[in-house]
């Protein structure tokens, strides 16, 4: 390479130094250090490579350290003189080896990676401790949020978002450009304080789940023992006969749909409460009450959850033709059938109610699944807001009504026999139906036009008084 090449090469590189100007520098510009051999630092140096960038790993032990294809491994200190950006990806009871290369470092962007086990784990965050360590260098906080195994996913995953935080400017400039050719969307959280918040991101174990699994959890127990005690217990009791059995499949298969249906109710019971809120207020411009906002929040998990419970429900039911007790009592009711010589009439009724049950649980199914489907961000990111409103809404409440009508048509006209009412306790179904049919009768309601046709025009901006204020505004939004 002549010197007019070499001229050149380095007029086109700038400095990754966020200490410095933009200023033409080495070639050296494109080498990344990652200090750290072990699963992670091994992971982003592959990446890396993978990216085009030229990989010096510090590691204590360089000549017994595993080597990538492409890449060297020297000691700290060499290393961290051979790259002017350094990935720390070791734990932080491990930073003392740094306070030596202080010198080495000064200048440097250093990027933690690290976590901890829990949360409040140390007083500090990471971040702020690795820089009290190190001041002459710039720590960015990042690619925490990311796993080994997601790093080795491909060059291409470009969906994975990383989390910056720093308080340099232009250090976080130079994270972000690299995490960009990485192939990763970079998002900047602001200064350095904020890194026990990122620090504290991966620990936390399905945040906007737990409320769903509690209500979840809270009805399954709740009718399981009702039903226990209606059903098995009730049974033994004034008969003296022993069905437990029936608490594996036949009581698991009354709580699911039970469940199910409740939740399903309370993915769109939040969304009428606010229509009515807004009704009532006669403005859009007022906050929610934060136990509603949380509410609708977390209607995705609750309606997944819901679809769940439905899945059971099926399996449960695809399953009771073969189990030892239907079979049993099929065949002795034929035996006695024969022996009494009697036959049974053929019931229209009961065939219409039958199939018509069958065919609602059936649709209402179908629709389930395409509401999961729908809510997926594979499927709801290629949907236009119209295509999603009408899916989750209109079809969301069309499922609440087949499943619904499923569960009338499942009750019929046991309503009116005492037999149904054990320790004058109602049946599960029946307790069950009470919220979804308060939300398709307060649904019915916003639906009819005049209260449409107000909430419609409060949604575009129009405010109860208003008209008073500016007569001049007083024009009606909808013709």
């Amino acid at each position: 390479m002549t010197d007019q090449e070499r001229s050149e090469e380095k007029s086109e590189c700038v400095s990754l130094s966020p200490m410095r100007e933009a200023v033409p520098a080495p070639p050296e510009c494109e080498r990344v250090c990652v200090f750290g051999t072990g699963d992670l630092g091994l992971s982003l140096g592959l990446r890396l490579l993978q990216a085009g960038y030229r990989v010096v790993f510090g590691s204590r032990r360089p000549r017994s350290s595993l080597l990538l294809h492409g890449a060297q491994v020297l000691g700290h200190a060499a290393a961290a003189q051979s790259a002017l950006l350094i990935f720390i990806a070791v734990q932080r009871e491990h930073y003392d080896f740094l306070v030596p290369l202080a010198n080495q470092l000064k200048g440097k962007v250093l990027v933690d990676v690290s976590n901890n086990l829990r949360k409040n784990q140390y007083p500090e965050a990471n971040a702020e401790y690795l820089q009290s360590l190190v001041p002459g260098a710039e720590v960015v906080k990042g690619f925490n949020t990311l796993s080994a195994w997601s790093l080795q996913n491909g060059p291409i995953d470009a969906n994975r978002q990383v989390y910056i935080c720093g308080d340099s400017v232009e250090a976080k400039q130079v994270v972000m450009a690299v995490a960009t050719k990485l192939g990763l969307s970079a998002l900047d959280q602001g200064s350095l304080s904020v890194a026990r918040e990122l620090e504290d991101f991966p620990l936390q174990l399905f945040p906007q789940w737990r409320l769903p699994l509690r209500i979840a959890i809270g009805l399954s127990a709740a009718f399981f023992f009702y039903l226990l005690i209606r059903d098995i217990m009730y049974a033994y009791v004034t008969q003296g006969e022993d069905i437990s059995f029936r608490i594996m499949v036949s009581l698991a298969n009354q709580v699911c749909p039970i469940v199910s249906l409740i939740m399903l109710s309370l993915c769109y019971l939040p969304g009428v409460l606010a229509s009515f809120l807004q009704l009532y207020r006669g403005t859009k411009y007022r906050r929610f009450p934060n136990w509603l906002d949380s509410w609708m929040l977390c209607r995705k998990q609750l309606g997944l959850l819901s679809l769940g419970f439905a899945f059971l429900h099926v399996l449960y039911t695809l399953i009771l033709p073969i189990r030892y007790y239907l079979m049993f009592w099929v065949t002795e009711h034929t035996v006695s059938l024969i022996r009494e010589n009697r036959t049974t009439t053929f019931d229209t009724t009961t065939a219409w109610r039958g199939d018509s049950y069958l065919s609602l649980g059936i649709l209402g199914f179908g629709l389930y699944v395409l509401l999961g489907i729908t809510s997926l961000p594979s499927i709801s990111n290629v949907l236009s807001w119209r295509e999603f409103s009408f899916v989750q809404s209109k079809l969301g409440h069309l499922t609440l009504l087949l499943c619904t009508a499923h569960t009338y048509l499942y009750g019929w006209n046991r309503f009116l026999s005492s037999s149904i009412y054990k320790w004058y306790t109602p049946p599960g179904y029946m307790l069950c139906l009470v919220l979804p049919s308060v939300v398709l009768l307060l649904k019915l309601l916003l639906i009819t036009p005049c209260v449409d046709r107000t909430i419609t025009r409060i949604r575009q901006g129009w405010e109860r008084g208003a008209d008073q204020r500016n007569p001049k505004d007083s024009q009606p939004l909808i013709p």
